[in-house]
């Protein structure tokens, strides 16, 4: 609405059905990155948007906009991580953890 645009216009312009755009909308289901970034491009808004907390209701931290690099790189280790078992995943997120622990000191 922000943008001025219909479901029918976005719809055009990424070839997603306006059934699709509709229920993405309103929350009964969730698109692929993907999907997030034909949207993104058809609305001309940075694909990290649709990550940033606009909602926040003073209880919990309000986190910065994810940048394009960072989507890009979330997008990949979604990827990789459908490969991985449960303590592959566990190994992998300590490791990060660590190394993000580590890099702001």
């Amino acid at each position: 609405m922000q943008k001025g645009m219909s479901q029918g216009d976005i719809e055009k312009r990424t070839g997603l059905l306006r059934c699709y755009l509709s229920r993405v909308e309103n929350g009964h289901t969730i698109p692929s990155l993907d999907t997030l970034a034909k949207i993104a491009g058809a609305m001309e808004l940075p694909l990290g948007q649709f990550f940033a907390d606009h909602h926040s209701n003073g209880n919990s931290k309000s986190l910065p906009p994810l940048t394009e690099d960072e989507v890009r790189f979330l997008s990949q280790v979604r990827r990789y991580a459908t490969n991985l078992n449960d303590s592959d995943r566990k190994l992998v997120l300590a490791m990060v953890k660590k190394m993000a622990s580590s890099s702001s000191k």
